[in-house]
């Protein structure tokens, strides 16, 4: 991972660590599913994935995965919001042959030097074989 200040989000090598910090290689956790090879199985995948995705700036991926009857026009992701831990807090349902879940989590960044973070209980929801982000509680 880069972090050069010239460089609006951070490249991740596909031999280092996910973001995710599944302890996973990038390339064999976030980064087939960032890049459209295969969709997340489960609910903490997903979730798992678009952290990711914030860490590295790709809305587009946030976007394509956030369900559509509540999916913003945009995101308006800030390069100056530096995503760098994520705690997976709890989990219900979202398994492999399950059509909804939950995902609690707290992401830690830092914006413009300050530290801070998020948590939330994300709402999932499975539709055609495929993993929505549906809302934050």
């Amino acid at each position: 991972m880069t972090d050069d200040p010239l460089v609006p989000w951070p490249v991740i090598d596909d031999d280092a660590r996910c973001p995710c910090l599944s302890g996973s290689p990038f390339a064999a956790c976030c980064a087939p599913f960032h890049r459209g090879i295969s969709t997340a199985p489960t609910a903490e995948r997903l979730m798992r994935s678009r952290y990711s995705a914030f860490v590295v700036g790709d809305e587009a991926y946030v976007l394509a995965t956030w369900h559509p009857s509540t999916r913003p026009a945009t995101v308006g992701l800030d390069p100056a919001h530096r995503f760098y831990r994520l705690d997976i807090l709890g989990r219900t349902g979202g398994g492999l042959l399950e059509h909804t879940g939950t995902v609690e989590f707290e992401a830690r960044f830092r914006l413009n030097g300050r530290a801070g973070s998020q948590r939330e209980n994300s709402r999932f929801v499975k539709q055609n074989q495929k993993w929505f982000y549906l809302d934050g509680l």
